[in-house]
């Protein structure tokens, strides 16, 4: 395991850390995941495996530091990981990031683009969020701050079921709630305008059973890829390892 202080009061992001050769890999998690739980398979497939790569935390999930004090804003999120890419000197990442984690990899590739070289998105956060909350969501934005941490905390707890809980348990109470919040209000300019404007290669994984993202031909047209993935829910990369790997390892390689 591997640490780096990302704010001014030394809180610190950590990772989990895999020799191997450049280009490094990140991974990045979704909301109340870690990395290591949900991308250790994934690194270390054959079709993926040998590179080093850094299965990380967002600062107040998982591992990683849980200060009060932080905004958890996707910008504050995005430069944060940036903090501790510079100092594990990292530069030209290959980026893999699920979920919200592919909204703070799109801000962290549009804020500090020497840091990231190809960027795979996999069923990521593009668009603001209903204001209430939707099937299979954890419902946290309908609540206030106070209400959240006073009683959504043990409500969220039921509401999510016990394989999301497993990881969301350690996350920092204010961290969820505002990384949650600052999510469904989505970003100026938006997600998917600053995605468009990415030079890099970008690719958008997506579950084949809930057709094409939002936009997909936007997408397309802006020079992404957009590619189906069978039998999967959200959790590609653990619903079908096998074609999961086979779509970033082509993704990664220009195949």
């Amino acid at each position: 395991m591997r640490h780096a202080p990302v704010t001014p009061n030394g809180d610190l992001i950590r990772w989990v850390e895999i020799p191997g050769a450049e280009p490094t890999r990140l991974y990045l998690h979704g909301l109340g995941a870690t990395s290591p739980v949900y991308w250790a398979a994934a690194a270390a497939h054959p079709l993926l495996a040998g590179r080093r790569s850094l299965l990380l935390d967002l600062l107040g999930f998982g591992i990683s530091d849980r200060p009060t004090d932080f905004g958890y804003t996707l910008e504050a999120h995005a430069d944060a990981v940036a903090a501790a890419l510079e100092a594990a000197g990292v530069t030209d990442a290959e980026v893999v990031a699920h979920s919200l984690g592919g909204a703070v990899a799109i801000l962290l590739a549009a804020r500090h683009p020497h840091l990231v070289a190809n960027l795979v998105l996999v069923d990521s956060v593009l668009d603001p969020s209903p204001p209430e909350p939707a099937p299979g969501s954890s419902g946290i934005a309908a609540y206030t701050e106070e209400e959240f941490l006073a009683e959504g905390w043990d409500r969220t707890a039921e509401r999510v079921g016990p394989f999301w809980w497993s990881t969301m348990r350690l996350a920092g109470r204010e961290a969820l709630y505002r990384t949650t919040v600052h999510r469904a209000r989505g970003t100026t300019p938006t997600l998917r305008e600053q995605l468009a404007g990415l030079s890099v290669p970008r690719t958008c994984l997506h579950p084949e059973a809930d057709g094409e993202p939002a936009d997909a031909a936007g997408l397309r047209a802006s020079g992404a890829t957009v590619r189906a993935i069978p039998d999967c829910g959200h959790n590609i990369m653990l619903d079908n390892p096998e074609a999961f790997a086979r779509a970033v390892a082509e993704a990664l390689t220009g195949g």
